[in-house]
């Protein structure tokens, strides 16, 4: 007859049963457990090889429960779990220490991503990886050899899938390892895929031949009756019992109840008509469809094509068909600039909406007073950018202030959602929207009440490839921007009648037959050269010579080298002055560097009479350098014969189209503010320019990460509307002009030695917007833009075949990349977060508190703990206040050999409650902590998940044996 106590083992082992089955190894179980006769054992065995383990481990357990009991049959099969590799399985058997139920479901969300991520992890190499899993004891000896065996028979996938079926065996915290050794071993892309973050190790892709991949002709263009367009959505839910990381459904993308609209006819208007009607081309309608319907689309057409015009109309439909149904509508509008924001509003969504709804805009600039909550209550859409929206969304979250909840809004159009990526402010609100999506699925599943979530409106002209060199990478960026807007379709159509394409061409620049400012520059540099013992291996003014220079300035800081140090910093300028005279006037670059040395020469004046501050050698050898060269260098800038071509280019081109053209508007992008600033002032002051009726200004960046001072936003507006309105023809800006601005009557735009992106490219080609537009690309100097330009036409078209395939994707394969890809981003997101929150916690030991598990009373803070050996010790005297000392019974003899001893345990003076051991280290006793028996907070919140010291990721120092001892010898001394 079994014994109480057998039947408690009994109900423990059937309670963790299916925990057990995905953890036991039963060929090693079996080898290590003799409570089960041979022929059973033979029988499971065959019942491994023939179904595998999962199959036969249910049979050994049948086994191992069967009755009747041998002596000590529990604790056999306790022991034949770990001795055979399978710990974490042993873990969930032990009634004193149970396996926490959340650190449980974590584990299996990680197993559960390394399965979705499957085929692309067993492209791994193998054998590299193998062998760090087994330096970092993430498998056993017997996995190691049957992995290696695997490899050398089945090839490198064999073993890598026998390799990740071993990791996913092991107890908790085997995600981060295994993430940590996919960095090592270089494997970026897999270790980006699993969460890693890429900020860390960027490399610029090299172009791939087109013999790798060959090019496919663009799709035929249809007519506007028969558009192209890509329908990507399902009309099959996964099975009720289907787990909910197998499968996703488009119906869980679809509007909750309370926000999708009925099959009614959605034109039907309750509350008059517009003073003006929204009429949409036919293109435009193709592409609004699905979303007129309920659904999260993104819409993707060329700049100039109207997808603001259709985000206007499609906010239309969706609060006129809510208001018929009696339900009030909540439309946001983001944006990721501030001019954009007076831009949409005022051009587009506040003349067609105003006659119906309330339509209000926001941004860090407006003059309204009154909280963003209340002008979400009192208007039915607001204009506003994206931040201001994060910023109330966390106020909600936290619970600090009255704040903004998405389920208040009923329709999100998210403009140039090309930036929902890592780290953007608009993937910060989709994660928030994915992370309530999947929650509702799980409540869905429960019969438990949902949040309703609005309805998403992507807008962009370009999606781009996101650095990709290779079409499978280009596909995975385009689903990744799908998958974080939640879209059921990406909608694309020809244009017909209405494509415009810009008049493109390329003025190349030759070397000047002679540079004798540049090689003024170029002597000063090498004097330096030689004063700072510095040999540099590149050509002077490269863009390799300035990372080596950079490298040159942060070593000699490191090192304490004052002499390199500002060498360095002073051949950083000389540098940049080299490609200022490749890039605009000689004066230009003389000023810049005169302005330099003169900011430098203030440094060492104080205001104050009595301070003197020392001027080094080093210091006036550079001042006077420059001073003893700076007369030539002026009368050089005075001779325009030796100026650069490009600025001829320029010059040339910018009388063409003034000269060409009725009415000449154009931007011409720059990269830098002092180049902006630099060619604006040489177009005002050039007469041949003003003969012509040029009328330029600059527009720059409102951050203040430049030298160069900001435009405010104010002022950024004010030139906006001046180059709208006409009185500005020429508009001189940095890569802030280059999204979003939409002036009608722009007809030529140039690049002056600007190239970045392709998404770029596209932004700013399309700022031509009036018929007979042109592009143009000036070329310059060691800028290699000419190059850059052909790769980014590449990455165009690899981007138009990547959405075709995308398109010919099944509906199924389609939905299993999203939701592969939000539960990465989501995965992503926890484990920033989780990083964060460790770093928080290392840097604020004092917020990270432990309490009595038992009675609750305070402790101690992660301050007062230190490390001895493996153990986490608290030496204070208030800790020692708080405990009692109990003799531990389960050691029978007391090792003295041992440097640190064990023969009592702690416990709470109050309650009881076991707190951790004894030790003997080398005379002191140091009372040891056994995190489990604690309740942990940080910054007042508590931590769910601490059943061992790994748990908590915190670095303590080592204990200082000497200076403790010491003050024990004090104390002792004053006993005496």
């Amino acid at each position: 007859m079994a014994s109480d106590s057998d039947e408690g083992k009994e109900r423990l082992i059937e309670d963790v049963r299916p925990s057990l089955r995905k953890r036991i190894v039963v060929e090693r179980v079996l080898d290590q457990l003799h409570t089960i006769e041979d022929d059973q054992k033979e029988q499971i065995r065959q019942k491994a090889r023939s179904a595998g383990d999962f199959e036969a481990a249910n049979h050994l357990i049948s086994a191992v429960l069967r009755k009747p009991h041998a002596p000590g049959w529990f604790q056999a099969f306790v022991d034949a779990l770990i001795h055979s590799g399978c710990e974490y399985a042993a873990d969930f058997i032990q009634p004193d220490n149970p396996v926490d139920p959340t650190v449980e479901a974590e584990n299996d969300y990680c197993v559960k991503l390394i399965q979705i991520l499957y085929p692309s992890l067993v492209d791994m190499k193998t054998e590299v990886v193998n062998l760090q899993c087994f330096a970092k004891e993430l498998i056993t000896q017997d996995d190691f050899e049957k992995i290696k065996t695997i490899t050398a028979n089945d090839g490198n996938r064999g073993g890598a899938r026998e390799l990740l079926r071993s990791i996913v065996r092991g107890r908790p915290g085997w995600f981060s390892q295994f993430l940590e050794i996919l960095r090592v071993t270089e494997h970026k892309d897999l270790y980006e895929l699993t969460g890693g973050s890429s900020d860390c190790d960027k490399t610029v892709g090299k172009l791939p031949s087109l013999k790798d991949e060959p090019m496919e002709s663009e799709a035929a263009a249809g007519s506007q009756d028969s558009p192209k367009f890509m329908v990507i959505s399902s009309t099959n839910e996964p099975p009720e019992e289907q787990d909910l990381y197998q499968g996703v459904s488009a119906k869980s993308r679809q509007l909750p109840d309370s926000v999708e609209p009925s099959t009614s006819d959605p034109v039907e208007v309750t509350g008059g008509p517009e003073k003006d009607d929204i009429v949409l081309r036919d293109y435009q309608m193709n592409v609004a469809g699905p979303a007129l319907e309920g659904e999260n689309i993104i819409i993707c057409l060329p700049t100039g094509s109207g997808k603001t015009r259709v985000a206007v109309y499609i906010t239309k439909k969706h609060l006129d068909h809510r208001r018929k149904e009696g339900c009030s509508g909540k439309v946001i509008i983001l944006v990721n600039k501030v001019p954009l924001v007076e831009q949409h509003f005022n051009a587009e969504f506040q003349p067609f909406l105003k006659h119906t709804y309330k339509v209000e805009r926001v941004s860090g600039d407006s003059q309204l007073k009154i909280s963003f909550t209340e002008i979400v209550k009192n208007n039915d859409v607001i204009v506003c950018t994206a931040q201001i929206l994060e910023n109330y969304l966390e106020r909600a979250n936290t619970g600090e202030d009255e704040g903004v909840d998405l389920s208040d809004l009923t329709l999100i159009v998210i403009d140039e959602c090309h930036h929902t990526q890592k780290g953007g402010v608009y993937n910060h609100i989709m994660m928030r929207y994915l992370k309530q999506k999947h929650k509702n699925i799980r409540l869905k599943k429960e019969q438990k009440k949902t949040k309703p979530l609005p309805q998403i409106l992507g807008l962009t002209a370009s999606p781009g490839v996101g650095g990709a060199t290779k079409m499978a990478k280009a596909e995975d960026h385009i689903l990744r921007i799908c998958a974080n807007l939640d879209a059921s379709k990406i909608m694309t159509t020809d244009l017909g009648q209405f494509k415009r394409e810009p008049r493109k061409s390329i003025q190349t620049v030759e070397d000047r037959k002679e540079d004798p400012f540049g090689d003024v520059i170029k002597n000063i540099m090498n004097a330096i050269h030689t004063h700072a013992e510095l040999n540099p291996t590149f050509d002077l003014g490269s863009q390799s010579y300035e990372q080596w220079v950079v490298q040159k300035e942060r070593i000699a800081a490191t090192e304490e080298n004052p002499k390199v140090r500002v060498c360095a910093e002073h051949l950083k300028q000389y540098s940049e002055g080299l490609n200022l005279c490749n890039t605009i006037r000689m004066r230009d670059a003389l000023n810049f560097l005169t302005e330099y040395q003169e900011e430098e020469k203030k440094k060492k004046k104080s205001p104050d009479a009595e301070l003197v501050i020392k001027t080094t050698e080093t210091e006036q050898f550079l001042f006077d350098l420059f001073e003893g060269k700076k007369e030539g260098l002026k009368q050089l800038s005075e001779k325009p014969e030796f100026e650069n071509d490009s600025l001829s280019k320029l010059r040339n081109k910018v009388l063409h189209e003034f000269t060409s053209r009725e009415k000449a508007r154009g931007i011409i992008f720059t990269k830098t503010r002092r180049s902006a600033i630099a060619l604006s002032q040489w177009i005002q002051e050039n007469p041949k320019f003003a003969d012509v009726g040029v009328k330029a200004y600059h527009v720059i960046g409102a951050g203040d990460q430049s030298v160069v001072k900001p435009m405010t936003s104010a002022e950024q507006r004010d030139v906006l509307t001046k180059f709208r309105d006409g009185e500005v023809n020429l508009l001189i800006a940095t890569t802030v002009a280059e999204e979003g601005l939409d002036i009608a009557a722009c007809n030529f735009v140039i690049r002056y030695g600007l190239v970045t992106n392709e998404i770029a490219m596209i932004q700013a080609r399309g700022r031509g917007r009036a018929e007979d537009s042109s592009y143009t690309l000036v070329d310059v100097k060691n800028s290699g833009v000419a190059e850059k330009e052909c790769v980014n036409e590449y990455r165009i078209t690899m981007m138009n075949k990547a959405i075709d395939k995308i398109r010919t994707l099944k509906q199924e394969d389609y939905d299993r990349k999203i939701f592969e890809f939000q539960m990465q981003a989501i995965m992503e997101g926890r484990m920033r977060m989780k990083k964060k929150q460790q770093q928080q916690m290392q840097t604020e030991k004092g917020e990270v508190k432990f309490s009595c598990r038992s009675c609750s009373k305070h402790v101690c803070t992660g301050e007062d703990i230190q490390m001895v050996d493996v153990h986490r010790v608290n030496v204070s005297l208030e800790f020692r206040k708080l405990f009692i000392k109990r003799e531990n019974t389960t050691l029978q003899e007391r090792h003295c050999d041992s440097e640190t001893e064990t023969n009592e345990y702690i416990a709470c003076k109050d309650c009881g409650q076991r707190w951790g051991s004894m030790m003997l280290y080398r005379g002191i006793d140091c009372p040891s902590l056994h995190v489990k028996n604690f309740v942990v907070t940080f910054n007042g919140k508590k931590k769910t998940k601490c059943t061992s010291w790994s748990d908590l990721k915190m670095r303590f120092p080592d204990f200082n044996y000497s200076e403790y001892a010491g003050q024990l010898g004090e104390c002792s001394d004053e006993d005496d």
